[in-house]
């Protein structure tokens, strides 16, 4: 089959690998000149099967209330005139309560594990180095009330197959070291070793290369111009290169959408409305200035909702979520109070280990913004929409990288007319490959 692939951050270049793997004839667009540059680029490293958690659950209404009036919030909630951030927010809510939330982590933890094992078998096929590290990942608290409730967590993770434990202070620095400094401030924590940490733009974009070296037709620096759609199928895709300015119509018998958060005013051009809404998040990459004393374990910080994550000579820390539309500067003064926080974090856990310096303050960190697509259950929508031929792959949210090659494999499946092997709810399929709607997911509907 000839299948084009459209955006090529993890999700879209993990398609198009697993297509080609299966001999399909691959096109893979994206509007960026290499794969990675938007979503997948500087994310917080993290492989996190054990943290497949929805960010709805019980208490969110209320911490989102609260956390409105905070610059520096995990989750930031910025109302718009935008009916598409309403109805999701609404939808959203819904999924505010214990039977959705565990609904929805086994749906994310089936993906998750399926996608861990993926990953395992394209890095042994193809032998990428993108900063791996396997030396699981740990989640400290300072706050006895939210420890408390680690122990839940780890129960109903357990149900799951997955083994994330809860571990003293004293365990929890055997298990790293580099926390003695803030030890005072830990109650304890939990740990899953089979979890880990890497970068996912230097994976994508050598995975990228692979799907060139093995035939794929990559047209970087090109726009979506047009999806024409006549009769209910979806004809050719038109795009435009943005060094020539020439227009292409592509023509193949299955076309993925893999956009992120684009991925919702892309459809919406031909009527198709996605429950997928974009949450800014942050990141900050610093230069080690003792690297002996540095994190090797990835790391969530529970007060702040962020992740810290060593990457060779270098650490990232990333988090929060800003439900604001599609923008993504970097210059304004909530985005510089969100990327500070970010910073001194790293100061007042690992101090003097990284370079935290502002750049008013001779530093230089590496900050950066990316739109975490996502959906109301955080469950991606993955399989077949209502127009013949068109296919997503989107609504990862802050899991893409620990979805990604699973979500790659899965579609490849899909279109090829396997049944992947997990317990999870694709969209267009039952569990005996007919058409339908999901019950766990928001579904699809007619509208701009």
């Amino acid at each position: 089959m000839k299948v084009t692939v459209l955006g090529a951050g993890i999700i879209g270049v993990s398609t198009a690998w697993h297509l080609l793997q299966r001999g399909h004839e691959v096109t893979l667009v994206d509007r960026q000149p290499d794969a990675a540059l938007e979503t997948s680029f500087a994310n917080a490293a993290q492989i996190s099967v054990s943290y497949c958690e929805p960010w709805a659950n019980r208490e969110a209404p209320l911490k989102a209330l609260k956390w409105m009036f905070s610059p520096t919030s995990p989750l930031l909630f910025r109302p718009q005139m935008d009916p598409a951030q309403w109805r999701w927010g609404l939808q959203f809510l819904a999924q505010c309560n214990d039977a959705a939330f565990e609904r929805n982590v086994a749906q994310l933890v089936a993906l998750g594990s399926y996608s861990h094992a993926a990953l395992k078998d394209v890095v042994r096929e193809t032998g990428i180095d993108y900063q791996r590290l396997e030396r699981g990942i740990a989640h400290y608290y300072v706050d006895q009330k939210s420890f408390e409730g680690a122990a839940g967590a780890a129960e109903l993770m357990a149900r799951f197959g997955v083994k994330r434990r809860v571990v003293s202070r004293e365990e929890l620095l055997r298990i790293e070291p580099a926390l003695s400094a803030f030890a005072d401030r830990i109650v304890g924590g939990t740990f899953t070793e089979t979890d880990e940490s890497g970068d996912a733009r230097v994976f994508t974009q050598a995975l990228a290369a692979l799907c060139a070296n093995r035939g794929a037709r990559m047209l970087f620096n090109h726009d979506i111009e047009h999806l024409g759609v006549a009769g209910g199928t979806l004809n050719t895709v038109r795009v435009r290169s943005r060094a020539t300015g020439v227009l292409s119509a592509l023509k193949a018998d299955a076309t993925v959408v893999a956009c992120g958060s684009y991925t919702t005013p892309l459809l919406a051009r031909i009527g198709v409305r996605v429950p997928i809404y974009p949450g800014k998040g942050y990141s900050a990459t610093l230069p080690l200035l003792r690297p002996e004393r540095a994190p090797v374990v990835s790391m969530i910080d529970d007060s702040l909702k962020i992740a810290m994550s060593r990457l060779g000579n270098e650490l990232r820390v990333a988090g929060t979520i800003e439900l604001g539309g599609f923008d993504v500067s970097l210059d304004t003064p909530l985005a510089r109070k969100r990327c500070e926080m970010l910073v001194r974090r790293i100061e007042q856990v690992f101090p003097g280990v990284a370079d935290t310096r502002l750049p008013a303050e001779g530093g230089n960190p590496r900050f950066w913004t990316g739109l975490r697509p996502a959906t109301p259950t955080n469950i991606p929508l993955i399989g077949r929409l209502p127009v013949k031929g068109l296919w997503i792959n989107a609504g990862h949210g802050t899991l893409g990288w620990t979805h990604g090659a699973g979500s790659g494999k899965a579609m490849a499946e899909l279109i090829s007319g396997e049944r992947p092997a997990m317990a999870f709810g694709f969209q267009g399929f039952d569990t005996a490959g007919a058409l339908r709607q999901p019950r766990a997911q928001a579904s699809f509907s007619p509208g701009s």
